[in-house]
């Protein structure tokens, strides 16, 4: 005789199951964080990993895919620490440049319009004195989680070995769980989601590595100070939706408004980040990252926001990867589809089908 259990408790187990996870995810964070990362890196190492195994043992081009990953990270990591550093050295000198701009700014409004400076005004000034401090402050506790952390970041090159050397066992390991009729559709699934996580992981390098050099020739064509760090910090901020170009544009903007004093030079600087914006939306993203997968920019938003409530600043890095794959495998299984699809971002495949549509116009042409 059969059960039929009322709606409401499975919603019931539903909730439930969901609260668990979240649980589950934040107590384990410190085994799960360097796990997913070191997924995602072995997802993007594994062609040239294959490439190398024509010639060479697997643990051997297992550990020359990796030296090669970390000695380019390294070099970004150091890069980005220079910049950052010489900036932070930089900051009592804005202080004082911003302090005189506040001042001029007051002088205007008070003979243009009669608007006296308030005790707000006095405020901003002390908050602004302050900035040193909290960046000195800043510097100082993030070396410290720096060294806490490179146990963890440690633990991420063993992890990768491991999944690219055991990933055939890995495989056989699925085999286990289900009958051998249903072994193929399996395998064409998971090859599927392997090669369309790749490419999307890959692509988005890619965009990454175009819209920093866009960023940075733009503004070292205008002379800006730190043009490369900024340019580079913006394009890393694009996988942010919206929110993060307009943040990557005002830090550079702001930065030239204190140290030239020009309104003019401070609206060039975002209109040199609204056109590069404007090509990474409408051609270099439907063209490298549309054909593979695509999110819609409020599913991104939704998962950044998460990400950071379960896992901080590592939960929003592996969000967007991770929101990808879950929509790769929505599309792969029939009865989540209408999940991929709700993730699915429909202007960003109409641009690419448009764009797709007109270069093959011209070849034919």
């Amino acid at each position: 005789m059969e059960i039929k259990l009322p709606s409401y408790f499975k919603y019931t187990v539903i909730l439930l199951g969901l609260f668990l996870l979240l649980h589950f995810l934040q107590t384990f964070s410190p085994v799960l964080i360097p796990i997913c990362f070191a997924g995602l890196f072995a997802l993007l190492l594994l062609p040239m990993t294959r490439g190398m195994e024509k010639r060479l043992p697997r643990a051997l081009a297992i550990v020359i895919s990796l030296v090669i990953v970390i000695l380019i990270l390294g070099l970004l990591i150091w890069f980005l620490s220079a910049q950052i550093s010489n900036f932070s050295s930089e900051l009592s000198e804005i202080n004082s440049k911003l302090s005189l701009l506040l001042a001029k700014f007051q002088t205007f409004l008070f003979e243009r319009f009669g608007i006296k400076p308030t005790n707000k005004s006095e405020f901003l000034q002390k908050a602004l004195g302050n900035v040193t401090q909290t960046g000195t402050a800043f510097l100082g506790s993030t070396i410290s989680l720096t060294t806490g952390a490179l146990t963890v970041l440690s633990l991420i090159p063993i992890y990768v070995f491991c999944m690219l050397y055991y990933r055939d066992h890995l495989r056989q390991f699925m085999f286990q769980f289900i009958t051998r009729d249903r072994r193929e559709p399996l395998m064409e699934t998971v090859d599927n989601i392997q090669r369309v996580v790749q490419g999307y992981l890959s692509g988005l390098l890619i965009v990454i590595v175009v819209v920093s050099i866009l960023n940075s020739v733009g503004l070292l064509i205008m002379g800006v100070e730190y043009a490369i760090f900024f340019g580079v910090l913006a394009s890393i901020l694009t996988v942010i939706p919206y929110i993060g170009i307009l943040i990557g544009a005002m830090l550079p903007a702001m930065f030239v408004l204190v140290n030239t004093g020009s309104a003019a030079q401070m609206l060039i600087v975002i209109g040199i980040f609204g056109f590069v914006q404007f090509l990474e939306g409408n051609f270099i993203t439907p063209y490298v990252v549309g054909s593979k997968v695509s999110i819609n920019p409020f599913a991104a938003i939704v998962a950044l926001i998460l990400g950071g409530e379960i896992w901080g600043a590592p939960g929003m890095i592996l969000s967007i990867p991770i929101i990808a794959i879950l929509k790769v495998i929505f599309d792969a299984y029939g009865p989540l589809q209408p999940f991929g699809f709700l993730l699915n971002d429909v202007q960003q495949e109409s641009k690419k089908n448009r764009l797709l549509t007109k270069l093959k116009q011209r070849k034919d042409g």
